[in-house]
This record gives C-alpha cells, structure tokens and sequence, in this order.
C-alpha cells in the first residue's frame, strides 16, 4: 500500500496525498450486502439541531459486514477487496463453499482467491478467525470481540491491531492499539493479523471541500464565541479561553472523564498512553 503526491495544478491539489488504492479490485459492490444509509443532519425527530457541525455529505450505502465471523469450519475464498466508504479500513468480499457470501474486514496482505475459514480448532494463519485460547502468544490480532458472540468491537479500524500478551485461567491479557493493557474472555472470538489500508493516516483531504463530502461542516472555535455560548469565549480581542473545555466546563487535555466505578476498570491492567 502507498500513498501519493498530486502536482500542485490547482489550489486544492498542491498538498494533497491520496492513497493509490493499489490493494482495490473491484469498484462495484456485492447488491446483495447493501442497505440503505439515512442520514440526520444532526437533527432529531422534530427536525431541531442536536449535534452541531453535522450535515450534507455524499450519499452512501451501507455495507453489511460479518463482524460475529459465526459461520464455522466453512471454508471461504476472497473473491474481491473492495474499498467502503462508511470506515477506514478496507473491506473483502468472501464466497463460501455452501455458495452465501459475505463481507468481513480486510487484513493487510489479503490477496483474490486466498482460502479464509473460522473456528475452534483453525489454523492461525492470516484473516482466519479463532478464540483467544487458541491463539499463539505474541500473535498480532483484530477484529476482537469483547463478549463472547457479540462480535468484533476492538481494533477495527484501518491498520489497528492488538497483541496476545498472557493468558491465565478464562482471561487472556492483550494490548490494545491505544495502549491499554486489558484482560479478555479467553473465549471470544478474533482474526489473526493487522488490519489492511495502514497508510489512511498519511492522506491529506487538500481544502475544506473534502471535509463538507464527508458530512462535516465548518467548526466554530470556542474562543471566537460569546461568554454565553462558551467556558472559553468572550475577552478583548485575542485575550481570551483558559483552560481547554468543553461546552458543559469538563476540562480536556489531560483530565480524565472515565468513572472511577465502571464495572469495567478491574479487567484494564495498565491505561492507555496519555
């Protein structure tokens, strides 16, 4: 995978990188794994503003992705990767041998027609799908469930992964992207290897157009609000904000919001990097 510099022949090109897309096959989707994709605006049932700095947009369709990965010892072959505008990683196309297809979350290195499965007793090789007990220490996974038949929920996104640290009794420990050491069902369920299109974080959109396509309007800078509409507006001229916050006064940047008694903080073992 890479990435590449346009020739600055307008202004919105002049430092814009884009990804090639060398890893994408097909341009047309599965019509069978397509819903539809509304779209609020930000707004509520009684068409108020609820979430600022939301609307417009291109208009997308969703693809139904096989997060569970519950179809076991069947035997699959990747027949496409195709690229999904709804996340950042890619996505590819699975034909089974009872003939259903599905889609499921590309890894890096997935190549057309290579033979993919999920189970109990795999082999942990690339895009195979398997529990945590059976998995090799120090193995990169993703795609991992945090409760058994859930489906995937950490280490999703493009070029993510997670390593197996330890296991010990019904838990096993990895260590997740952002850091954080925790303990995991040894029993849930996932897939061997790093999640593909590694190289999203070096594209840059180029101009503010870019942005609006993808349904985000313009934010306003706390510090250019009034004293009403913000902790960090008001003052004269540019002498103004305080402490980074938000619009309800929680500090940022370094205050920690999670509870102190979530049922949670006792299967994390070490926090995530600050």
């Amino acid at each position: 995978m890479s990435v590449r510099k346009l020739k600055p022949i307008t202004p919105g090109q002049r430092f814009r990188i884009v990804n090639e897309y060398s890893e994408i096959t097909t341009s047309k989707p599965e019509k069978s794994l397509l819903t539809p994709l509304k779209k609020s605006g930000g707004r509520n049932n009684q068409g108020k503003m609820t979430m600022r700095y939301k609307g417009g947009g291109h208009k997308r369709r969703y693809r139904i992705i096989d997060f569970k990965r519950d179809k076991h010892d069947v035997v699959g072959e990747i027949s496409s990767i195709e690229y999904d505008p709804n996340r950042s990683a890619f996505i590819a196309l699975v034909n089974y041998t009872d003939n259903e297809k599905r889609y499921i979350i590309a890894q890096k290195g997935f190549k057309v027609g290579q033979k993919i499965v999920s189970g109990q007793s795999v082999s942990p090789d690339n895009g195979n799908a398997m529990p945590l007990s059976n998995i090799p220490l120090g193995t990169l996974i993703s795609c991992i469930e945090m409760r058994p038949g859930k489906g995937a929920t950490l280490a999703r996104s493009a070029g993510s992964y997670a390593q197996l640290m330890a296991r010990e009794g019904k838990f096993t420990t990895i260590k997740l992207p952002s850091g954080e050491t925790r303990l995991v069902l040894s029993n849930c369920f996932a897939t061997i290897g790093v999640v593909s299109n590694s190289d999203h974080q070096l594209t840059v959109s180029g101009k503010a157009g870019r942005t609006r396509w993808k349904g985000r309007r313009p934010r306003t800078r706390p510090v250019a609000m009034n004293p009403v509409d913000h902790p960090m507006g008001g003052g004269e001229g540019k002498a103004s904000g305080g402490h980074p916050r938000s619009r309800k006064g929680i500090p940022a940047k370094g205050f920690r919001t999670r509870s102190k008694t979530k049922e949670s903080n006792k299967y994390i073992i070490e926090r995530r990097n600050k």
